[in-house]
């Protein structure tokens, strides 16, 4: 059985004016999201924006009623339903206003329940997993450049040099429907979450983004190194983060 904290920090990054990704958690329900919205104008904000604020409402409502003790399979339709929503919304929002035409976001979101944690994402933000020595990436990036990754048409080292390295697949608010690729986890005390968009994993190598997560330091100061690290590295797009940090309830008074 574990307790959750969390931190979650965004900034813009040093090339751009604006921030368009959006974060979210509320610890008691033990829901964290990260929105990275995309568009002209304004329309990158407003659709994280809306993804962000929709889903908390809908899934911390779900949640809220539901306790803690709720089952893996009504949090994963609890999040697909909540997708769905604000799916729509942000597709209706896109059409209705022409300064707004074509905008839509990625996703990652993620319930940490005292025994499970379900993670869902569209698109290229990601989802870490610290346990112990070993930092394993647990979303699959919903992009063009991953399918040739994984078709074999480029290798790891040309995929650094890709042109193509921002083209998602999957987003939400650009289709009518958007599927939310979902998997599921046993916890364990200790185990450390990070969800993140692309302006981390694309300026950080999963090296040193292993070697800020070990070290013994806050949450919070984790997360300010992941984001320093980043705008070190150039700080080409927003950054932002979301740590999760699983404790043991028997030390919880």
């Amino acid at each position: 059985m574990s307790s959750w904290d969390f931190v979650a920090l965004t900034d813009p990054g040093r090339v751009r004016a604006n921030n368009e990704d959006a974060v979210s958690f509320d610890a008691p329900l033990g829901l964290a999201i990260l929105a990275d919205g995309m568009g002209g104008y304004n329309g990158g904000e407003v659709a994280s924006g809306m993804t962000i604020a929709l889903l908390q409402a809908s899934i911390g409502r779900w949640l809220a009623h539901a306790g803690p003790e709720a089952s893996t399979r009504g949090v994963r339709r609890a999040l697909q339903a909540g997708v769905d929503e604000a799916n729509l919304a942000v597709l209706e929002a896109s059409v209705a206003n022409s300064q707004l035409q074509g905008m839509g976001t990625t996703l990652v979101a993620a319930v940490f329940g005292p025994k499970k944690v379900v993670v869902g994402h569209i698109g290229d933000s990601r989802c870490y997993r610290l346990r112990g020595q070993t930092l394993e990436q647990l979303t699959h990036d919903h992009s063009l450049l991953q399918e040739q990754l994984d078709a074999g048409v480029l290798t790891p080292e040309q995929a650094l040099h890709s042109p193509i390295r921002n083209l998602v697949t999957r987003a939400v608010g650009i289709e009518r429907q958007v599927l939310l690729e979902m998997k599921e986890f046993d916890t364990q005390p200790g185990d450390l979450y990070l969800l993140c968009s692309d302006g981390l994993s694309e300026m950080v190598s999963a090296e040193d983004i292993f070697t800020v997560l070990l070290q013994d330091i806050d949450l919070s100061h984790k997360a300010t190194l992941l984001v320093s690290l980043a705008n070190d590295n150039g700080g080409r797009d927003n950054i932002s983060v979301v740590l999760a940090r699983a404790n043991s309830t028997d030390s919880v008074a």
